[in-house]
């Protein structure tokens, strides 16, 4: 922790921040000290003041949410006990921000027109699945009648209380030609990168375990990967499937998920799994990323990930501008009152 004096304040900052995420931190307390409480939160010992203090934190709430869907967000997890991140406290918290970037939209009569202009296969919300048509960390087994998990574990064989693949939000959807499609959507706020492998620093991890075997002899042999030979994770069996979706994979001279592309990876093929599962009801499933539009520091995994696909319409890049000019185009007072508030706490 550092404490650095901009504009005649001083702010309790991490150590390490890019210009980007420092300017949005400086922002985001600027925001809470007006809005919320001027008193820091706390840190392995640290007090941080983009951190809300203790008094704010109550499980599965928090002043940082949009008042207007506390409700329907407290309802929603009555149905679906997803876990709550660690930093969902934190001014910059990205599962936060998700749920005030996409539960406005979803709980309002304009959903589809809104979601319908940012992706252009969707027609109507399907507000019969999942929990009126959406569902918050999903991974595949999060609802009581959901039957398009394999186990406890899920499709990828990866899920557990503390860990595992999913995507931030799922949005079912009827496509204009009135089939059943799943949405999957990860957010990001003020990351850096995106969640990187952690098989090649395990303790767990031997000799025989080489990351840096290309795409091609991981698959001819996939015990060289620690989460397949010891964690017995799915990775590489649908990827084996879906080989041909990573069309480019040929130019990679080590494993391509080592780094940021992990999660992008893992959230693909849980796309891909669910869509080949004859015990799920979705005819296409896609999956995308929604980022701020100043963070420009993923873009380089964003666009390795797109050249490894060979940019395939099952996955696309957009940001929260885009969403929140969607919604512009669709609003009443109520969407224009969520707008401004949204605009006014992100930055946007």
């Amino acid at each position: 922790m550092m404490v650095y004096a901009i504009d005649g304040k001083d702010y309790r900052l991490p150590n390490g921040l890019n210009p980007f995420q420092r300017e949005l931190y400086v922002h985001l307390i600027n925001w809470k000290w007006q809005h919320i409480s001027t008193e820091p939160g706390t840190a392995r010992g640290h007090k941080y003041d983009a951190i809300l203090p203790d008094a704010c934190a109550r499980e599965g709430s928090s002043p940082l949410v949009y008042p207007g869907v506390a409700e329907a967000l407290a309802e929603h997890r009555r149905k679906n006990k997803f876990r709550i991140h660690l930093h969902f406290y934190h001014m910059a918290s990205s599962q936060a921000a998700n749920i005030n970037l996409f539960l406005p939209i979803l709980h309002h009569p304009n959903a589809s027109a809104i979601l319908g202009a940012i992706k252009p296969d969707f027609d109507s919300l399907a507000t019969a699945h999942l929990d009126n048509g959406y569902c918050i960390e999903f991974w595949g087994g999060n609802l009581a009648d959901s039957n398009i998990c394999s186990g406890n574990a899920g499709l990828l064989g990866d899920k557990s209380a503390m860990a595992g693949t999913d995507s931030d939000i799922a949005i079912a959807y009827h496509n204009h030609e009135d089939e059943l499609c799943l949405w999957l959507i990860e957010h990001k706020l003020t990351e850096k990168e995106f969640t990187a492998c952690g098989g090649f620093k395990s303790h767990g991890r031997q000799a025989r375990h080489d990351c840096g075997k290309s795409f091609s002899d991981i698959l001819r042999d996939k015990s060289s990967c620690y989460y397949h030979d010891v964690r017995k994770f799915n990775y590489w069996k649908l990827t084996e499937v879906n080989r041909t979706f990573f069309a480019n994979h040929a130019r990679r001279t080590e494993c391509p998920f080592k780094g940021g592309m992990n999660q992008l990876w893992r959230n693909q093929l849980l796309a891909l799994g669910i869509e080949q599962d004859t015990h799920q009801p979705y005819k296409h499933v896609t999956f995308s990323v929604v980022k701020h539009p100043k963070n420009t520091y993923l873009d380089a995994t964003l666009d390795a990930y797109t050249h490894l696909i060979a940019d395939s319409p099952k996955f696309s890049v957009l940001t929260s501008a885009d969403v929140i000019a969607a919604a512009g185009t669709h609003a009443d007072a109520t969407l224009t009152e969520w707008v401004a508030w949204y605009k006014g706490l992100y930055a946007i």
